[in-house]
Formats: structure tokens, C-alpha cells, sequence
């Protein structure tokens, strides 16, 4: 959605529920310059996702720092990858986001074990563990 945020009506259809997107009907985009740009669908509603503020804004501090994204690339990204691979690189075999959310969290668990098994060795694990 451009500048023009004036006469807004969100709109929230059946098949948008499941999605949590919404449609957008406003009487100011009939003489708007960028509605062709906005509006592509036979339609003509403005189709957003509820929190795709939240990506645009996170999209545009990325913009204004790349150097955050290599960062993250270099410290974030490989436990993920690590992980994602151990899932065999597919799903999560949980369902409901309680579930999915115990199934992460015992990966990562295993994850850092793994790697303070790998840093500190064995003795001081199990020193650690036992006191």
C-alpha cells in the first residue's frame, strides 16, 4: 500500500482468515497515480499480509546496514542450517505450535550440548552436570 492511507476499509474474507491476510477497499485509489502499482489484480483491493508493516520496516533496516545481514549470516545462520539438517532438512514431526515449539527447543537443547561437548570435552560436561 503507497502513500495514500485516507477512507480505508479493511475487509476480511473467508478465504483470508486462515491466511491473516487482509483486503483493502478505499474510495481515494480511483484517481491515485500508483494504483496500477498497488492494485495489479483484476480486482483492484491492496492485499497484505496483517503484519507485513513488521517486514517492511525489518526490510528497511536491512537496507540501510547490510553489514547486519552478514553478521547474522556468520553467528545465526549456521546453528539453523546445523539443525534444519539434523530434522532431515524437511518438517517438524510435531503439530500445534505447543508441540513444534517442545520439538525445537529439544533440537536446540541437543545442538548446545553438542557444542559444549565440542569446546570444553567431556570432563568438565559431566563435572558440571554432576555438581
Amino acid at each position: 500500500m503507497r502513500e495514500s492511507r485516507h477512507h480505508a476499509l479493511w475487509a476480511q474474507g473467508p478465504h483470508f482468515v486462515r491466511q491473516s491476510r487482509r483486503s483493502l477497499r478505499t474510495t481515494c485509489c480511483g484517481r491515485c497515480a500508483l494504483k496500477e502499482q498497488c492494485t495489479p489484480g483484476k480486482e483492484r483491493r491492496v492485499r497484505r499480509w496483517e503484519h507485513e508493516d513488521v517486514l517492511d520496516a525489518m526490510q528497511e533496516r536491512l537496507d540501510r546496514a547490510p553489514e547486519t545481514m552478514r553478521l547474522r549470516r556468520q553467528t545465526v545462520e549456521h546453528p539453523f542450517g546445523t539443525i534444519k539438517a539434523w530434522m532431515g532438512a524437511t518438517h517438524f514431526l510435531t503439530r500445534t505450535l505447543a508441540r513444534v515449539r517442545t520439538e525445537m527447543s529439544l533440537h536446540v537443547l541437543a545442538y548446545n550440548l553438542k557444542r559444549v561437548l565440542a569446546i570444553l570435552g567431556p570432563g568438565p560436561l559431566l563435572a558440571a552436570i554432576q555438581s
